[in-house]
């Protein structure tokens, strides 16, 4: 009798016993979770819990008074140069996207499906990275020498015979500018579209060619569609760049346009850090916008 009955009380404390056992590891993601969710709380969301706070308070010439007030949303939405800064910074990340996209896919693709030697690969991969060596201003700046109106590329268009005079739009105008961000972010957009082009099924094109598809069908219709995540990586990391950006716009424009991120730098150097505020709050709601309806596009998931 009191084996029966001591067996009934064995097998019904060893499920108790397991999930003694398995409560502790069941804490452990949240142990190995909890450094990191407090860097990130640390360094990402409380800063901007703060942006949002200061945005709301009042500034005069001298001073900085905390207060809850929309002056500074009011004085930002009702001026019309905030729709004119706005329209240049979306204006910079279109044509820079545009000119990116087309540059990081012809190099991603020819490094994929071109170059059949890994090491070949990782060589010339490696060689687009070495002008990321150096430091982003001096990368800009090497611009002006070779686009100014005595320039390398003036006196040589006047010396071909190309042109009579030199080219006043070549430098301190919205093309420098452009032409600064697509050779400073470029690569942000063939890193992660020749990590997609590389993991494709090379069995997916033999068979689009046995099927009787062109090249171009090919590209158009399985290639590129398998290279959306990359595509959407690539968009998000230029877009967000350029629109934050605001030291390539000073310099390469010559001070004579502007972004958002100029307009804030302005309003830091004039001490009008709640107007600023307000303005980096607007921009970061505006970036958010674009990256979620880019990401309702494609899942990028996939990717990570």
């Amino acid at each position: 009798m009191t084996a029966e009955t001591d067996t009934p009380t064995a097998s019904s404390a060893a499920p108790a016993a397991r999930a003694g056992r398995r409560l502790p590891a069941a804490m452990v993601a949240w142990f190995q979770a909890a450094p990191l969710a407090l860097v990130l709380g640390a360094f990402l969301v409380l800063p901007i819990i703060m942006i949002v706070i200061v945005s709301f308070w009042g500034a005069t010439e001298y001073s900085i008074y905390p207060a809850f007030q929309f002056d500074n949303y009011e004085f930002l939405f009702s001026s019309p140069v905030t729709y004119k800064v706005f329209f240049n910074t979306f204006k910079y990340a279109l044509i820079t996207w545009a000119a990116t996209l087309l540059i990081g896919f012809t190099v991603a693709y020819f490094l994929a499906f071109h170059v059949r030697s890994l090491t070949w690969q990782i060589a010339l991969f490696l060689l687009c990275t070495i002008p990321f060596w150096t430091s982003n201003i001096i990368r800009m700046i090497s611009w002006i020498p070779f686009l100014g109106r005595n320039g390398i590329a003036n006196s040589t268009l006047i010396s071909w015979g190309v042109i009579d005079e030199p080219l006043e739009w070549l430098l301190f105008s919205d093309f420098s500018v452009i032409l600064a961000f697509v050779h400073l972010y470029t690569l942000f957009m063939v890193v992660p579209i020749f990590n997609t082009m590389m993991r494709i099924d090379r069995s997916l094109i033999e068979a689009s060619y046995d099927a009787g598809a062109t090249g171009w069908q090919t590209l158009w219709h399985v290639i590129v569609p398998l290279t959306k995540p990359g595509i959407m990586i690539g968009t998000i990391f230029v877009i967000t760049l350029v629109m934050g950006d605001f030291i390539t716009v000073r310099f390469m424009s010559g001070s004579q346009s502007a972004n958002v991120g100029r307009l804030i730098s302005n309003d830091i150097g004039l001490l009008q850090y709640p107007s600023a505020a307000a303005t980096a709050v607007v921009l970061l709601v505006t970036v958010l916008l674009v990256i979620g309806i880019l990401l309702r596009f494609v899942d990028i998931r996939k990717e990570l």
